[in-house]
This record gives C-alpha cells, structure tokens and sequence, in this order.
C-alpha cells in the first residue's frame, strides 16, 4: 500500500491526467444514456368494456365476461388475462407481455371480439 502511495505522490501529473480522462468518460457516458427523465411504466393493456342492461353479475360472467375470457386465450405475447363483472358491467384487462406494439395488440383483440360475437 505504501507503495501505491509513493507511486502517486511522484507521478502527480500522470495521475491528474488519469482522472482527467475518467472524468471525461464518465461525462460522455453519461450524455449517451437512453434515459427518459419520465419513463413509460405502463403495461401493454387492452381493455374490453362491455354493457348489458338487467342481468345480475352472475349472469354478466356467464353469458358476457367468460365468452370474452375464452376468445382471448392463445393470443400472442398474452401476459395474462383479469376481468370484473358488475350489475350491467363487464370489463376484461388483457396484459400483453413488454414491448408489444399496443396498436398490433387492439387490431388481435378486436378480431378475437367479432369471431366471439
């Protein structure tokens, strides 16, 4: 360790260079970094809003939430599939994996709902 030391306090403008060069890396590194100062954190998300006037929700998931469930299963980069039923209300969440583009996802899901028709 002494060494080292002694190394430095004789060679103080070859180690000022060092750090120099360091310095100046670092900084360029830093420019290059593809970071957004606010980040997209959102799921790819495809929602299915459906409407249905006087059926209770057991009757909703029945006839409603559970078809929709089933067309949607096997399409591809699925995550996974959540649904909520409600009085007159069915909404079905369909998560995509990351990085599937959200419009190629609406065209297969929108698809899947007219063959489920």
């Amino acid at each position: 360790m002494n060494k080292l030391i002694d190394f430095v306090l004789k060679n103080r403008l070859l180690i000022l260079v060092l750090g120099i060069f360091v310095v100046a890396g670092g900084y360029f590194s830093y420019k290059q970094l593809p970071i957004d100062a606010f980040p997209d954190v959102s799921p790819s998300l495809v929602q299915v809003f459906t409407q249905t006037e006087g059926l209770a929700p057991e009757e909703v998931e029945k006839y409603v939430t559970f078809p929709v469930e089933v067309a949607m299963n096997g399409l591809p980069n699925l995550k996974s599939i959540r649904s909520v039923s409600n009085f007159g209300l069915s909404v079905v969440n369909i998560y995509f994996e990351d990085g599937t583009d959200i419009y190629f996802a609406r065209q297969i899901v929108n698809e899947r709902l007219t063959e489920a028709r």
